[in-house]
């Protein structure tokens, strides 16, 4: 049976599957008899390169720096269909997952850290719904200001419709002007090269102490409620863990933010900077959240001015 051509019915059939165990990267003894349950090799100038279970280049005493995850794309492709792999990897390349490709008969493999392995299953499958997320560039910025003024064009407070321009979009100007901008941290997801959702973090504090806060968070309406907003929110999530930052606060509903992982800012002694807030001011700790952390929280300069 032939393999699959089209890009984008590839796409959308990925369906990856994360095989058990970890597996690496090993350099074959030269003249060693091959041996053990090799998963694949390619041999080159220099010498003979094999994939294999952790465990087993262990008992085979073969050294190995590069620790992965198996992810087989159970679609079938050809081998000469172009687009797939290019797709895939740019994903990962937007998330900041390395990946190493194996293209066997019937499909393509792909080996990525293991540390990266959840979200590079998630990468995948939004891929397979079309949705690519990547850092915010200056020249998106007129197209998210459009993005945001449709996403609020209903307040998200009293649900009746905004009068002239929503307060968000002059907010999100300010954000991306202002020194407490992180450029790492505000994130676009795309659907066929239109941009349908849109995070931004800045700088915030308790004191001293560092953290982010998160939003405005704007999706178009005919994309909401398909899993682009939370996507924004977890990939935010894991690109404020790999940039060491301690935690997260945001201003929302006490009713949804907590399937992501917050909770009421006060738990973790941290004030809202407006008493009336409440319940509705949350904090996600990340691992580098210290102990005995207290005082009320500071959102950038934007903020103040609303």
């Amino acid at each position: 049976m032939s393999g699959e051509t089209d890009v984008k019915t590839l796409l959308e059939s990925l369906h990856p599957v994360a095989r058990d165990g970890e597996y690496v990267y090993a350099l074959w003894p030269h003249g060693r008899p091959l041996e053990g349950g090799i998963e694949a090799a390619v041999r080159e100038a220099e010498g003979l390169t094999v994939v294999l279970h952790r465990d087993e280049a262990d008992s085979l005493g073969l050294r190995y720096d590069f620790v992965a995850t198996w992810i087989t794309l159970q679609v079938h492709s050809a081998l000469e269909a172009v687009g797939l792999t290019a797709a895939v990897s740019a994903a990962l390349t937007h998330a900041g997952i390395s990946c190493n490709v194996l293209a066997g008969f019937h499909h393509d493999h792909l080996l990525v850290p293991s540390a990266d392995a959840d979200r590079a299953m998630e990468v995948l499958r939004l891929l397979a719904r079309g949705v690519v997320l990547r850092t915010e560039r200056p020249e998106d910025r007129a197209e998210i200001l459009e993005l945001t003024a449709r996403a609020f064009s209903v307040s998200p407070v009293t649900g009746e419709p905004v009068t002239g321009m929503p307060l968000e979009v002059g907010l999100l100007k300010e954000l991306f002007e202002c020194s407490e901008y992180i450029p790492e941290l505000s994130i676009v997801a795309e659907m066929g090269g239109e941009i349908v959702g849109h995070a931004i973090s800045t700088r915030g504090w308790v004191d001293d102490l560092e953290l982010v806060g998160l939003g405005p968070i704007g999706v178009l309406p005919p994309f909401q409620r398909r899993g682009v907003g939370s996507a924004l929110m977890r990939e935010t999530a894991a690109r404020a863990t790999a940039l060491g930052e301690p935690g997260i606060a945001l201003l929302g509903s006490p009713l949804y933010y907590p399937r992501f992982g917050y909770v009421p800012a006060t738990s973790l002694g941290i004030e809202p900077p407006e008493a009336m807030w409440g319940e509705h001011f949350q904090l996600l700790a990340l691992p580098g959240w210290p102990d005995d952390v207290h005082g009320t929280f500071r959102y950038a300069g934007p903020f103040n001015r609303l």
